[in-house]
């Protein structure tokens, strides 16, 4: 099953990565002598969770055609807010990289307190992959659907916990839109990323889980966690037996995810464009196409204007939302 994707930003950039016909060796000059060293890759959570996977697909592609090594460096905690500081106090000269999340607009909207600004501390270079939040459960958990998870919490009120890979996370969000559309009361259990929170589910000591498709798909397909939804409009090719929530009987569902690459404002323009042209090449690849289908998401491209514009958006459209569901961490 091919996805489908309802935001028109992102049909706009894969539309764009699909222009970018220029051979990639004709255009390596145009950068300088950037990169001259290794980068450092900054992925805002833990080994194991859906960013880290994603970035690891691309991250041997991404060495080769920059011909420097991309050293990727795990950062948890925070729901990405640590790992995210560290790029923002960076020397913006190229070779501190951040490969994050839609948590990045997120965070702004629930944190009381940040330690940089979102809008003004970035530099916008591409986005990577786009997908859907899965919601999964502890296999002895007896819901199966959607609607019997509904009706167990309406009958015992407060009595069910959801995990995700932290506040600020889109799976925060997703389990706060549940909750605030069903009108049910659940306790969110925030992880410091999507491997401990996984483990935790598969164990027994959370039920539920709201994570991006990446740090579940191989649990299960394996029989070690059951999936309820996804989060989107669309299924997902990975699991397209799996119904979204809109199928589920939830009204006015949705929450998209998507993977980007940021590096420190100031950043010189040589350098965010070699790389921009370096996310562009990898995501029109067929076996990275492929592995990242494999992974229930889609290569997208684009430019740095497209991601600013998605992050000019969803600054907005996040408050909003966290105003609603009155989602607020100190």
């Amino acid at each position: 099953m091919k996805l489908l994707f309802r935001a028109p930003w992102l049909r706009t950039a894969l539309l764009a990565t699909a222009t970018l016909s220029a051979p990639f060796a004709a255009q390596a000059q145009n950068g300088g002598d950037y990169p001259n060293k290794p980068i450092r890759l900054i992925v805002p959570y833990p080994p194991g969770g859906g960013t880290d996977v994603i970035a690891r697909i691309v991250q041997e592609r991404f060495q080769a055609l920059l011909g420097q090594p991309v050293l990727i460096d795990n950062r948890g905690g925070a729901a990405g807010s640590i790992g995210t500081e560290i790029v923002a106090k960076a020397a913006p000269d190229g070779y501190t990289v951040l490969f994050t999340l839609s948590s990045h607009t997120i965070n702004p909207a629930i944190y009381t307190r940040l330690s940089f600004d979102t809008a003004k501390d970035f530099a916008p270079v591409g986005l990577v992959a786009s997908l859907p939040q899965i919601l999964v459960a502890n296999t002895q958990f007896a819901p199966s659907t959607v609607a019997e998870l509904v009706a167990l919490a309406k009958a015992k009120p407060g009595s069910l916990s959801f995990a995700s890979v932290g506040n600020g996370s889109p799976g925060h969000l997703a389990g706060e839109l549940l909750k605030l559309r069903t009108g049910t009361e659940m306790t969110h259990i925030p992880y410091r990323g999507g491997g401990p929170a996984v483990t935790d589910v598969m164990g027994g000591q959370v039920p539920l889980l709201w994570v991006s498709i990446p740090a579940a798909a191989q649990f299960v397909k394996a029989g070690k966690l059951k999936a309820l939804a996804v989060s989107t409009t669309r299924r997902s090719a990975a699991f397209p037996d799996v119904p979204t929530m809109q199928e589920a009987g939830i009204a006015d569902f949705d929450v998209d995810s998507w993977y980007a690459v940021f590096v420190p404002a100031k950043t010189p323009q040589p350098a965010i464009d070699k790389l921009n042209r370096v996310i562009n090449a990898v995501v029109k690849e067929p076996e990275i196409r492929d592995k990242l289908l494999a992974q229930g998401s889609e290569g997208v491209g684009g430019t740095p204007a497209q991601l600013g514009q998605v992050v000019t958006a969803e600054l907005v459209r996040w408050q909003k939302l966290a105003k609603e569901a009155s989602i607020k961490v100190d």
